[in-house]
């Protein structure tokens, strides 16, 4: 099978490859944070950077649209979360203004992004109810 053929599913996704950038530079951060902040705020960034990518591939390989909207809206909470932590390292002075809100900017972008899929998720579900009704 060849690279432009193969199956990427989940990794097609627009969202999917914006926040998978974003898990990358909010690693490469967190690397440069104080070592008291290893178990702490390191920590929550980097999980709720991963949370973010790992509950779209999740959400995706359940094949429902009401399953994977489910975990759609958790990976938008988990973006909303990451907003905060930016926050933090903003306030402890890990971080200057500049890249707080470069980092921002691209989580409101992914926020955007995964609100737009979970909308065709949710016509995804409206157009299948309406042809089930249909056929009965």
């Amino acid at each position: 099978m060849s690279q432009q053929n193969s199956y990427k599913g989940f990794k097609d996704l627009n969202c999917w490859k914006e926040a998978r950038l974003l898990r990358n530079s909010i690693s490469s951060l967190t690397r440069t944070f104080p070592d008291s902040e290893k178990y702490h705020l390191t920590s929550q960034m980097n999980r709720a950077a991963r949370s973010v990518t790992a509950n779209m591939a999740e959400g995706y390989g359940r094949y429902t649209f009401i399953d994977t909207k489910r975990f759609f809206i958790q990976s938008r909470g988990s973006v909303t979360e990451l907003l905060d932590h930016i926050s933090v390292a903003l306030d402890e002075g890990y971080i200057d203004p500049v890249k707080a809100e470069e980092l921002e900017k691209h989580c409101e972008s992914i926020f955007r992004l995964i609100n737009g899929y979970i909308g065709y998720l949710e016509k995804s579900v409206v157009k299948t109810d309406n042809n089930h009704s249909s056929n009965t």
